[in-house]
């Protein structure tokens, strides 16, 4: 049965519906699959920013709703695309001749984009002519997922030896680019490999200035469309919990699990359609995005952490145990929403609460 869209607004866009049919013709397809499917809607999903920002999170929502998997590959390839079109760069939908890092063959690409930071040799970028010659890559990228299936990746880099990091666009199908062999045991997600990549001095564009990337007003607002995409898999949660509450009669404690678990949806909701309002009002840029972005992080992901509690007290081990979609959704949305960093993240959030001076006014409630 084809799962239903997931509302952030008064009413499910069609575009939603529609994006829900596709990718359920491809939930277990495999990566090849989900990538065919992230060129085709990448394009169709608006750009934050640009007064549609709801139905872009509620995209993501939805198919994130139907299949982590899927939401996992559509997510980053649509980031990429968001990321380059703010650059002033080219996409898929619209290449502009003349402008570096991304060719006329656009609709032939899948995007990662790569940002994680590990242990040594850390990747950098150099140029061989220091005022115009190209920028290579050298060094290892960690947590690189589906290297072995995208064709490119944006990727940050460290900056000739400095403390500074440049994003740049680079091709996965180079000779100097090999993603590394991983013993990847994950139970949840366990297609969508991260694996580190090595960079051999391969051929890179620069994306935006450098420490553009970070600094960007869609970095925030990236983030805020990740946890879209825990929204909505939570939502498919509490819809199982639904279900046989609406067949049979239920008892006190499945119903109070039900009404904490809407308690939960309901604020995560609120918190997206009031960032995506403020996102598309111009109120979402500069420090006041990045604190948006924790708050909203923080509370879905609260609200993900409270419904696969009451979900899982309430339903027992027959599901977990007797129904694959049901343990695969659980298990892939724990790995996906560790992407938030829990209390590392409060604790990034608190500080930006504390005032800079004595001064009432900048009191954040």
């Amino acid at each position: 049965m084809m799962s239903a869209p997931v509302r952030l607004g008064p009413s499910a866009h069609p575009e939603s519906q529609a994006l829900v049919a596709d990718a359920t013709t491809v939930v277990g397809a495999g990566p090849a699959q989900w990538l065919s499917l992230a060129q085709q809607w990448g394009p169709r999903l608006p750009l934050p920013g640009h007064g549609q920002t709801l139905l872009r999170w509620e995209l993501l929502a939805s198919v994130g709703a139907v299949d982590l998997s899927i939401a996992r590959t559509l997510e980053p390839h649509a980031d990429a695309l968001a990321i380059l079109a703010e650059a002033g760069l080219p996409t898929p939908d619209g290449p502009r001749p003349g402008q570096p890092g991304v060719s006329p063959d656009d609709a032939e690409r899948t995007w990662g984009v790569y940002a994680a930071e590990g242990p040594p040799p850390r990747l950098e970028a150099s140029r061989r002519d220091a005022v115009a010659g190209p920028w290579l890559l050298t060094g290892t990228k960690p947590w690189c997922s589906l290297a072995g299936h995208v064709t490119d990746a944006l990727v940050t880099a460290w900056l000739d030896g400095e403390q500074t990091r440049g994003l740049f666009a680079v091709s996965l199908r180079a000779a100097e680019v090999h993603p590394e062999p991983v013993a990847w045991v994950s139970r949840g997600l366990t297609d969508i490999v991260s694996a580190p990549v090595t960079f051999d001095g391969a051929t890179a564009h620069l994306v935006g200035s450098p420490g553009w990337y970070l600094g960007r007003d869609g970095f925030a607002w990236g983030g805020i469309g990740v946890a879209a995409v825990w929204f909505g898999a939570a939502v498919a949660l509490a819809r199982r919990l639904r279900s046989p509450a609406v067949r049979r009669p239920p008892d006190q404690l499945h119903l109070a699990h039900l009404g904490a678990v809407d308690v939960a949806l309901t604020g995560a909701r609120c918190a997206l359609a009031e960032a995506a309002a403020a996102v598309d009002g111009g109120h979402a840029g500069g420090p006041a995005g990045e604190l948006l972005a924790l708050r909203v992080r923080g509370v879905v992901a609260d609200a993900v952490d409270r419904v696969l509690r009451h979900v899982d007290r309430a339903l027992g081990p027959g599901p977990l145990t007797q129904e694959e979609e049901h343990a695969r959704r659980v298990a892939d949305l724990q790995i996906y929403r560790r992407q938030h960093h829990a209390e590392r993240d409060d604790a990034t959030l608190g500080a930006r609460l504390l005032p800079v001076t004595d001064d009432r006014s900048s009191d954040p409630w």
